[in-house]
């Protein structure tokens, strides 16, 4: 959110500069284009993130529609949603041209206003019945059958990177969108050829048609191009692949000039300890785990586990519990069949663990990666969840994953049994009764993997 101390309407004067601020300000290049940012659907944190890119490239963007505007430009919107909004504000009477995101996007990256073309207006959707082909896809994606088989990965590739941006842009809800959109291609048995056979589907909003229809027709999104290139977007990436680094604490670094490892490690800023250690380890840490290396890390904890709680049980989870080949950490879930036992275990197995020479690895298996450089060894991801054995179904449902299945779940739950579902209880909320969770503990630490000799 942009302070309120630097948040100025700009004026529609013949004197405007193209800036709502004093410090941006950027000569009009283009005095023959009058650009006008349509909020609806589009949402107001990416409409003003826009309208400061446009006028950074020297057009003239309008805050406020008037006679003024020469182009209308709309997200998510129809033709039909266009002209009622348009008639509303002047009744109809205007030459101004509703045109698509995408001859916006298209535009910033040329550096000037491009040619119009049929594919950059606003049009109603044409569906030919007889093309329709019918998928048929349940609304949760808990209730699909999935396999790791995607038939459309260019797609949802596009998608993911567009709720990637999304979510980093503190807009969770449009994240959601796309990341629902992408599930519901991902569960399809055959490649989509046409915009036609998704009719009827769920969790396939405008905007995500508009770009599963621009990679069709044209080979790729102007839209999830333009996010690729953006400096912010990039920047965002890297920052936040640092373990421990939110979206929160990479757009402050970047508004102090950090866009890269390099300038954060030559800035002097204060990082706490799971930071120094994601950006100490980073290469690392950006490498895919295989299965054969999460096997080799659970023997290690299930040896500092077993070594502080005989009896324990050790379950691994996350994406290679789905069926994955390969994933960015490694997780477990330990219990101990005694109700009980398992209270106070954590500190305990990340003590042993530390102890273990700094985690170095000593025992070698058949099952660990080898290593191309100097080093016999490199740093992995680990997660622990701790679980008394009363909650173990539950946590282990929970902590399988994948984080939009389980929102679907509970989703599902909630809309179509009244239930509430969490990693400790499934609760009928038609019961009077108020159930109190515990809390389960959490750590999370770095296992150094040794290989062999090279």
């Amino acid at each position: 959110m942009v302070p309120l101390k630097r948040r100025k309407v700009v004026s529609s004067g013949a004197g405007d500069t193209g800036s709502d601020r004093p410090g941006d300000k950027v000569p009009t290049r283009f005095p023959q284009v009058v650009l006008f940012l349509l909020e609806r659907k589009m949402g107001a944190s990416r409409r003003a993130f826009l309208s400061q890119l446009g006028r950074k490239k020297g057009f003239q963007v309008e805050e406020v529609f008037s006679e003024r505007v020469t182009h209308v430009i709309c997200e998510n919107n129809c033709s039909d949603e266009v002209r009622t909004w348009l008639h509303s504000q002047v009744g109809g009477r205007t030459s101004a041209q509703p045109l698509d995101i995408s001859w916006f996007t298209e535009s910033m990256r040329a550096g000037r206003p491009v040619e119009i073309l049929d594919r950059h207006k606003v049009q109603e959707q044409q569906i030919d019945e007889a093309e329709v082909v019918a998928f048929s896809v349940p609304s949760y994606a808990c209730l699909r059958r999935t396999t790791l088989d995607n038939h459309n990965p260019v797609l949802t590739d596009a998608l993911s990177l567009l709720a990637e941006n999304a979510e980093l842009s503190d807009e969770d809800g449009r994240g959601v969108a796309f990341r629902r959109a992408a599930a519901v291609l991902k569960a399809l048995p055959e490649p989509v050829t046409g915009v036609t056979q998704l009719r009827g589907l769920p969790c396939l909003g405008g905007h995500s048609l508009r770009v599963i229809r621009d990679i069709l027709e044209n080979g790729a999104s102007s839209e999830v191009e333009f996010t690729k290139q953006s400096e912010r977007f990039k920047a965002l990436k890297v920052l936040t692949d640092i373990f421990g680094v939110g979206a929160k604490t990479a757009e402050r670094w970047i508004r102090d000039g950090i866009h890269s490892l390099h300038q954060l490690q030559e800035s002097g800023q204060t990082l706490n300890r799971a930071q120094q250690a994601g950006l100490e380890h980073y290469d690392d840490l950006k490498q895919p785990v295989t299965k054969a290396e999460a096997d080799a890390i659970g023997e290690i904890v299930e040896e500092a586990v077993v070594s502080v709680l005989p009896g324990a049980q050790i379950t691994l989870i996350g994406g290679f519990r789905r069926g994955k080949l390969t994933g960015h950490d490694v997780d477990f879930l330990i219990t101990h069949p005694e109700e009980g036992r398992e209270v106070g275990l954590m500190p305990k197995v990340v003590s042993w663990l530390e102890s273990q020479v700094k985690l170095s690895g000593t025992k070698q298996t058949e099952n660990t990666p080898e290593d191309t450089g100097h080093r016999r060894w490199r740093a992995v991801r680990v997660d622990l969840v701790v679980s008394p054995i009363s909650q173990f179904a539950f946590a282990l449902l929970g902590w399988t994953g994948s984080k939009l299945f389980e929102r679907e779940l509970r989703r599902w739950a909630g809309h179509e049994k009244a239930m509430s579902l969490s990693s400790h209880a499934l609760y009928d909320n038609k019961q009077v009764n108020t159930l109190h969770y515990a809390v389960l503990p959490k750590r999370v630490f770095f296992v150094i993997v040794a290989g062999k000799n090279p």
